[in-house]
């Protein structure tokens, strides 16, 4: 069933209490997805998040030639490896606007023999994958440029990965150092890899390693700026479980602290590989309770009601910055985000998104290169929100429609790049 061009949304009229199970988590689907391609032997994936994003990466690694079978109902998806040879020598891959999808199947598509080409939608043309590019080419390999340089779609004639050594600076996304060590496992030489400052969204590459030593691949890593992965290793088949998506769950338990309510995720508790589980201690500095358990994760909204603005630096989990400055509007004083420049190259430059929006609640909002304050000033308003085709900021500013009666999001079936059920879920509550 279709869901309308706009939902408009009803405001809760108490505090929520409520315990979720939430879907897998896309960081460590695709992540999964992509080794079990490569390693030998057949692999199994327990928890698979179906959406858009992570359905592209299986029609992606399909056109490579590496059988995937999956059980819809179940959420299992049994792998058969290539053991890092790609059964097909020629591929037209669609990657959607996923960045996982086209990041990782850049270098994974440099690994052996082959002539590949990798597209996305109209958005994913204009976001930069440059850098990529250039290290693969210190690498040796030779990756083109068919219409616009240092944008897709991507010419890639492979003849194996040589390996070598990377040098840089720093690094605008995460993703393009997952994306090399995980192909790099497969290099003839050695890879390494060397930034002069930390890179983004760190959470993110400590669970490609996770993923990597899962299928027996190991590495050696040095405070985040030094990565040295062996050369010519082999992924090996195995069964891997998928946490839910810690990502997801921030609205959720978000919901808990603007209506003073008690949520708790199952399935997410302490020793999380996901680094956006620690949301829960930005709610916490903002006035929540939370309680953290072995397989569970509790946010308890303030009892009166009252949040305080913070200052957040969340160069460690951006992905959750559009959770933030929602709830920031509903907060006494500022709250000021920072260390979130990559927010501009996403789905959308989620920093002028968030502006927009917030500022059409009757919100005061101030934007930087790499950060956003959310000023309130008295209670926002109801307000019919774009989504820029941008999952996130459909879910995020959901959160407000529990605080404001008649808010209407657009596109809500933009959720499905990661969260097809996410309104079913959401009005459940």
């Amino acid at each position: 069933m279709e869901r309308p061009e706009t939902i408009r949304l009803v405001a809760r009229s108490g505090p929520i209490d409520a315990s979720i199970r939430l879907p897998g988590s896309k960081s460590l689907t695709n992540r999964a997805l992509l080794v079990a391609a490569l390693a030998n032997g057949e692999s199994r994936l327990d928890h698979i998040l179906l959406a858009e994003d992570t359905r592209l990466m299986i029609d992606a690694i399909r056109c490579l030639g590496v059988p995937v079978r999956v059980n819809e109902n179940e959420r299992i998806a049994n792998v058969s490896g290539c053991a890092g040879r790609w059964p097909n020598a020629e591929a037209s891959l669609h990657c959607g606007n996923a960045g996982t999808v086209i990041r990782f199947l850049t270098a994974a598509c440099t690994i052996d023999q082959g002539q590949y080409r990798l597209d996305g939608v109209s958005r994913m043309r204009e976001r930069p994958i440059a850098e990529l590019v250039d290290c693969l080419r210190d690498l040796g390999a030779q990756v083109g440029y068919e219409l616009r340089e240092g944008y897709c779609p991507l010419t890639i004639q492979a003849s194996g990965l040589r390996g070598g050594v990377i040098e840089r600076d720093s690094t605008v996304s995460s993703q393009y150092i997952s994306a090399l060590l995980m192909a790099g496992a497969l290099a003839t030489n050695d890879v390494m890899i060397g930034l002069r400052e930390p890179p983004p969204s760190r959470p993110y590459i400590a669970m490609t390693m996770g993923v990597m030593n899962a299928f027996d691949v190991a590495m050696v890593e040095k405070d985040m700026t030094r990565f040295i992965v062996p050369a010519r290793q082999t992924y090996r088949a195995t069964t891997y479980a998928i946490e839910p998506d810690a990502s997801a769950a921030s609205y959720f338990l978000a919901a808990a602290a603007v209506t003073g309510g008690r949520v708790t995720i199952e399935g997410l508790g302490a020793d999380s590989a996901q680094g956006d589980i620690h949301f829960a201690h930005t709610l916490e500095k903002m006035g929540c309770a939370v309680e953290r358990g072995a397989q569970q994760t509790t946010v308890i909204g303030p009892r009166d009601g009252r949040l305080r603005g913070i200052d957040a630096d969340l160069g460690d989990m951006p992905d959750v910055a559009q959770t933030l400055a929602v709830v920031a509007a509903f907060a006494d004083g500022p709250t000021h985000i920072r260390n979130v420049g990559n927010l501009r190259i996403k789905e959308t430059d989620r920093l002028a998104a968030l502006a927009s929006e917030l500022s059409a609640m009757g919100v005061d909002v101030e934007t930087g290169d790499d950060n956003i304050t959310i000023r309130p000033n008295g209670p926002p308003k109801s307000a019919r929100i774009r989504t820029y085709d941008d999952h996130r900021m459909a879910m995020s500013f959901a959160i407000a429609g529990l605080r404001i009666d008649g808010m209407e999001i657009e596109n809500p079936s933009c959720v499905g790049k990661t969260f097809p059920e996410f309104f079913d879920v959401w009005n459940a509550l």
